[in-house]
């Protein structure tokens, strides 16, 4: 059964690093807008054009073209730091800035509706576009994710962002920390939270400039950027032309970095080499977060621009590519090192150290939808949904299998460290099975999970087949949880979870960040066929068996209220909003 992420995650499609040095020398920084003597300072934001001209391309068969000019925010001084949270689904996303005061950090509480949710600064960038004439053809604002493509502006500059590499999309997210590194450039590009402008081919003239609510809240002058653009217009045939079937064949299968959870958030398996869709461009085509797919993706986003057009890229990838968890191919947000397991198992007595451990919980289910089993079981409906566990923490999760030559399984244990990092324990934690299906191709550790639809009185009508997994980061979900890890590692499958010649596997699941399954196929989403209408709830169960250890049980199942209705073959669902959660 193929595995769909859902939201990794992810702002994935801007997440990476983007050469942006050559700025550094023209970026005119601004000071901040003047304060009392003793007031806590934040960092000297300036936005800039990293290019005074841009060419970009319409598709005769996808007409317009996405405004990415090669705009960005920079950060001097101090970082720009942002904390976006919620107590609870009941309650208001808010946001703080981190500012100092006497070379101290404090939160400042920023207004009121500055932010709606975790996907960005909303209407920050203030877009018009005017042709040869000086006529305005397009007026627009769009949105800004501070975690977006970026790099450095100067060469003393940190060598590394502190800050993750996307703004979450999942829509139980928690909390999320934004950031713009000093001496770094975040692109203002919207990305796909934005639509493609209708302009013909020729000439323009963009300026961009940040919105004055903004301007005014974190002291950026009042300076737009200004781009000339050059439209072109090709067509799919002429690319096809172009690349030629020996260039097709060659294609090395591997995405362009995408971000974490964002994520991440990924397009197609496999792009025509000479045309990897760069960090801004490769984001998943439009997906439910929930529903069968060939386009595995992080979240229910639109389609970002992508280099080639999504049809052509289909056809290059059916030709010379497998689609699933291959080794060189991911379904995750980016490419990372793989996670390497101890080269022998444990020896000694086990044992469960009073130190941090994991805490597991989880999230509701979310993208639910009706299905037909992809039309391979004629007559039949399943409710298909997507279901995340992630790591409150303080302590990771982390789990090798061993494997006894010969044997199809491995023996699984997990592992305890102490404040220090230092290995303290393990104990037996059940099993891993390699999955030979395509789509699968990995190890799974064995009941990680469980999902059940509950009756309206919360007794069991049907059980999901799935409870065996891989563990990857597939999601930022709380960020602002003490320990947690902004940049995981296994943030994909083909990094995380072995080949079938392993001799042993290491899965670990991040503190602060969440593993989002799809259950869209059979055996994985419920066959309500024979379920009758009403009300019901779909419950994620993190850790049915109380293998793992945890610092507590008491928070692993989330429910999620539906209500099934419709005729037999055209079967509906109804999805309440969960508290101030809304999906619709």
């Amino acid at each position: 059964m193929t595995r769909t992420r859902t939201i990794r995650p992810r702002r994935p499609l801007l997440a990476g690093t983007t050469a942006v040095a050559a700025m550094a020398v023209t970026a005119g920084l601004v000071a901040a807008t003047a304060e009392p003597a003793k007031a806590a300072t934040g960092p000297k934001l300036s936005l800039i054009a990293a290019t005074t001209s841009i060419t970009l391309t319409s598709w005769k068969e996808e007409p317009g073209v996405y405004l990415d000019l090669g705009t960005y925010l920079t950060a001097e001084g101090r970082p720009l730091e942002l904390k976006v949270t919620r107590k609870s689904y009941k309650d208001p996303v808010t946001i703080t800035q981190t500012v100092y005061e006497g070379g101290k950090a404090k939160a400042k509480v920023l207004p009121k509706g500055t932010v709606k949710d975790f996907s960005g600064l909303r209407d920050f960038a203030e877009i018009t576009v005017t042709d040869k004439a000086g006529k305005k053809v397009l007026s627009r604002s769009e949105d800004f994710c501070p975690n977006n493509a970026s790099g450095r502006v100067r060469p003393d500059a940190p060598a590394t962002s502190k800050y993750p590499e996307s703004c979450p999309t999942n829509p139980f997210t928690l909390g999320s920390v934004w950031g713009v590194e000093k001496g770094w450039a975040a692109n203002t590009y919207a990305g796909s939270y934005t639509d493609p402008a209708m302009l013909a081919a020729g000439t323009y003239t963009a300026k961009v400039r940040v919105a004055k609510k903004y301007r005014d809240l974190f002291g950026i002058a009042d300076k737009p950027a200004t781009v000339k653009v050059t439209v072109r217009e090709r067509s799919y045939e002429d690319e096809q032309s172009a690349t030629g079937p020996a260039s097709r064949s060659s294609a090395s299968g591997e995405h362009a970095g995408h971000g974490a959870a964002h994520p991440a958030p990924t397009a197609h398996t496999g792009h025509g080499p000479g045309h990897a869709p760069t960090p801004a461009q490769a984001a998943a085509p439009v997906t439910s977060g929930a529903g069968p797919s060939y386009n595995v993706g992080h979240g229910p986003l639109k389609a970002a621009p992508p280099a080639l057009p999504w049809a052509l890229k289909k056809q290059q990838a059916a030709r010379s590519m497998r689609v699933g968890d291959t080794g060189g191919q991911t379904d995750g947000s980016r490419k990372a090192p793989a996670l390497q397991p101890l080269s022998k198992r444990p020896a000694g007595k086990p044992s469960v150290p009073d130190v941090p451990k994991p805490d597991l919980r989880s999230l509701p289910a979310y993208g639910i939808v009706v299905s037909d089993g992809e039309k391979d079981i004629p007559g039949k409906d399943h409710l298909a949904f997507s279901a995340n566990v992630w790591n409150a923490g303080p302590a990771q999760l982390v789990v090798d299998g061993f494997r006894t030559p010969g044997k199809a399984k491995m023996d699984a244990y997990q592992y305890f460290y102490d404040a220090k990092g230092k290995q303290v324990g393990y104990t037996p934690t059940g099993t891993m099975e390699w999955d030979p299906r395509p789509g699968h191709m990995h190890w799974h550790f064995t009941d990680f999970a469980s999902y059940r639809l509950l009756k309206a009185d919360k007794k069991e009508a049907v059980r999901s087949g799935k409870e065996a997994f891989c563990l990857a980061n597939t999601d930022a979900v709380d960020y602002t949880v003490k320990n947690a890890n902004w940049h995981p590692f296994n943030t994909d499958l083909a990094t995380a979870c072995g080949e079938e010649n392993s001799i042993s596997v290491r899965e670990v699941l991040d503190v602060g960040s969440g593993d989002t399954y799809s259950q869209d196929l059979p055996g994985q989403s419920f066959d309500i066929t024979e379920v009758p209408n009403g009300t019901y709830y779909i419950q994620v169960l993190a850790n049915p068996e109380k293998r793992l250890k945890e610092t507590n049980v008491d928070n692993n199942s989330a429910l999620r209220k539906i209500v099934l209705g419709g005729k037999p073959g055209k079967r509906t669902v109804t999805v309440p909003a969960h508290d101030l959660v809304n999906e619709n």
